[in-house]
């Protein structure tokens, strides 16, 4: 990688000890990261490029001579606006990836837990496409257009009014394939960062698993499963389209067509499970043959499906709505259903601390949400289109554009799951606040014993603010409720299957009204679209506005860190680049004489760990590692423990020669220890190395003002701490054990 510079000074001579400082979520520039007002780029892109100050200016230099340089990859996850709004949309198929590097540690598993989640990633893509089914050909062409009150003063589509009704179909059609192109676009468009970067070759140690990211090129495979689910949302398609046509004398045509559509979404089913066959870089142009040809097929089809559709002479049968829509949609919601039961049993049989529930359970928790939110996000869909339709009509005939009853049940299920959840994160806030107070108090009165009376109120601040920090161990539990919620929710489709309706059941069970039921039915539908709405512009500020990605770019960025696996439409994984691009620049500079600190501030953290694990012996023989608010243990080792461990951690522990400080704080809601946390009284390991890793660092420094200023030093609580005296004198004491050759 060669080594560039803005200023004629040229670069920084060998032999140096360079700190590669990597921010977290925080999206900040480069001067900030290095806490230096001028910086020019090194080497990289725009995207992700590595940042020195400029030379000749003061403060060029960090504590004892230490060459600071930034890696600044915020751009990665989030780049243009298209990229970043496609994670707002695809936040479904995004938490349904991240589920499957969620399981377990049992190697036992990992393949039924894949296909598992394959699977349920299949139904997502076939929910998307029949919820454009449902506003195009249910609602508007099958409906609508067959209602002159609903035509009226709707100019957009009385052109195709009174029509027949399969040149309307067949028209419509084009809607739910222009979706389908869009994720497909989406899904293959590459990315500026992404389009000309393809990692190493493997070198050691896959069974590390955190160490083997970025350690493969995922284009292939991610190609492969991309055409499996276009293929598999074509026949969705197709099967919508064919059962309504098949309602009555079906033709010899029609039938082939049906078997043939079958046989593709049997062939997607079989083939997104085989994963000896598509998961191999170097599968051969044999399998890349046959899964395009498959992708092929269905695009194929769907053409005669629409020529069949349109030109079939046999009657339409008479129906209210689409027929069979409203039983392939609650077929739907019935199989993932299904699904999730397995996905939850498989890890259930795991065994772990029971006290923690998301160690090895988030598979089946995540993959829930994510379903809940396709659910929710598809029936709101239908639903609004539904209420936009029959607005003006008469009550009488407002039956003619009601959404099917599996959405109806979904939206009901969906106010249950909020509803209840919010009751119980009130109950759990009331019940823990009492000990977590109790803590903050603790820790507050033993890092400040000689604060005087007047600091009374900067006590309880810093009180109030441990105890909000610790409540993020607590979101574990309340995220197991909701899940469970959802999954029941999607139960509760059987009785849209059997025609039943939210309100007549609840009224019959219950004895609550069913207008009352009706009237939440009503809320939850506006309150999926407030929650829509908010994360559209959730996902715009996140990557717009520093302060507000602090609080939501977390997810953003624990998302896109793993790569593809069960999705292809989930948002590009960046780590496939970052971690290469960061050990190819530390070999670089080792290379040269350079001795390096790592430095990473929260998710950074993450990076560096995994690129520790890539380096080679003699790279990382001149490489120390300094670690502050980082996630590894107390967000990593739970939600991933097939993946970040305490034996992974020690891993990169002793890579480095156990060249290793963590700073951490009470007042942290995201970061924390790594081996021990060093509170008074706390028992001590004096001969485990692991036992020198973590500092707490007191937050605030004081409550107090300083003689220099009128108000006590502030509380940091997850922001960097680069400009703190203890980190630059962590700095200096692994570059001075760097210096000395010592571990």
């Amino acid at each position: 990688m060669p080594e560039t510079s803005g200023s004629s000074t040229g670069p920084a001579p060998p032999g140096a000890v360079v700190e590669l400082r990597v921010h977290g979520v925080s999206g900040a520039t480069a001067e900030q990261v290095l806490d230096r007002p001028h910086a020019h780029q090194v080497a990289g892109d725009g995207s992700g490029g590595f940042y020195r100050p400029r030379p000749g200016y003061p403060d060029s230099a960090g504590p004892d001579g230490v060459i600071p340089e930034a890696y600044r990859w915020s751009d990665l996850p989030s780049g243009t606006a298209v990229r970043t709004l496609s994670l707002v949309f695809m936040l479904p198929f995004m938490l349904c990836n991240v589920a499957v590097w969620m399981r377990p540690r049992s190697a036992g598993r990992r393949w039924g837990m894949k296909a598992l989640c394959r699977v349920l990633g299949l139904t997502l893509t076939a929910l998307y496409v029949l919820s454009i089914v449902g506003v195009a050909l249910d609602l508007i062409a099958w409906r609508c257009m067959a209602s002159p009150t609903c035509l009226a003063e709707r100019e957009w589509l009385s052109w195709l009014g009174g029509r027949p009704v399969g040149l309307r179909l067949a028209v419509l059609s084009l809607v739910p394939v222009a979706a389908i192109g869009v994720v497909w676009w989406l899904g293959a468009r590459p990315g500026k960062p992404f389009a000309t970067f393809r990692a190493p070759p493997p070198s050691r140690d896959n069974a590390l698993q955190l160490g083997a990211i970025g350690q493969w090129d995922a284009e292939p495979f991610v190609g492969r499963l991309r055409s499996i689910h276009v293929a598999a949302a074509f026949g969705t398609l197709d099967a919508s389209l064919l059962a309504a046509r098949i309602g009555s004398s079906p033709s010899v045509v029609t039938i082939v067509l049906a078997v043939l559509v079958g046989a593709i979404l049997v062939a997607c089913l079989a083939v997104v499970c085989a994963h000896p066959l598509i998961d191999r870089p170097d599968a051969g142009p044999g399998v890349d043959r046959l899964i395009r040809g498959l992708r092929t097929a269905a695009g194929a089809t769907t053409v005669l499906v629409a020529a069949v559709v349109v030109f079939d002479s046999a009657p339409w049968p008479e129906h209210h709505g689409l027929p069979r829509y409203g039983a392939t949609v609650a077929g739907i919601f019935v199989a993932q259903t299904a699904l999730l039961a397995a996905i939850a049993f498989s890890v259930l049989r795991q065994p772990g601390p029971r006290r923690r529930p998301l160690r090895g359970r988030g598979a089946a928790t995540v993959a829930a949400v994510s379903t809940g939110l396709a659910v929710a996000f598809s029936s709101e869909l239908v639903y609004r289109f539904a209420d936009m339709l029959d607005r003006h009509a008469p009550t009488a005939e407002r039956i003619m554009t009601s959404p099917p009853l599996a959405y109806k049940w979904a939206i009901f299920g969906f106010v249950v799951a909020v509803a209840t959840t919010l009751a119980s994160a009130g109950l759990v806030t009331l019940i823990s606040r009492p000990a977590r107070l109790r803590a903050g108090a603790e820790i507050a009165a033993r890092d400040f014993p000689d604060a005087p009376p007047e600091a009374a109120p900067r006590l309880r601040q810093v009180q109030r603010t441990i105890a909000r920090a610790r409540f993020t161990d607590r979101l574990e539990s309340l995220t197991v409720v909701y899940a469970t919620l959802v999954a029941l929710g999607l139960a509760t489709s059987v009785f849209g299957l059997m025609g039943h309706y939210p309100a007549d059941v609840v009224n019959r069970l219950l004895g609550i009204p069913g207008d009352l039921v009706n009237f939440f039915i009503g809320v939850g539908s506006y309150v999926i679209a407030a929650l829509l709405l908010a994360l559209l512009i959730g996902g715009i500020f996140a990557y717009r506005t520093a302060e507000f990605r602090r609080y939501v770019g977390v997810v953003w960025d624990l998302g896109t860190f793993w790569p593809r696996a069960a999705h292809p439409f989930a948002p590009a994984c960046y780590a496939e680049r970052a971690v290469p691009e960061l050990t190819r620049r530390i070999t670089y500079l080792v290379g040269r004489g350079d001795a390096v600190v790592l430095s990473g501030h929260s998710h950074g953290s993450v990076l560096l760990a995994a690129t520790v694990l890539q380096l080679p012996d003699g790279v990382s023989d001149r490489v120390a590692l300094l670690t502050y608010g980082t996630p590894l243990r107390r967000l990593y080792a739970r939600l991933f423990p097939a993946y970040v461990d305490e034996e992974i951690l020690r891993e990169v522990g002793r890579r480095v020669g156990w060249r290793w400080i963590n700073l951490w704080r009470d007042t942290d809601h995201i970061g924390g220890w790594l081996f021990a946390p060093h509170r008074p009284g706390d028992p001590t390991a004096p001969d485990d190395p692991a036992a020198a890793v973590d500092r707490r660092m007191i937050d605030p420094s004081d409550v107090v003002p300083p003689p220099s200023d009128v108000v006590p030093p502030p509380i940091h609580g997850h922001w960097p701490c680069e400009s703190d005296e203890r980190f630059e004198d962590a700095i200096r004491e692994l570059a001075g054990r760097l210096r000395a050759g010592g571990g």
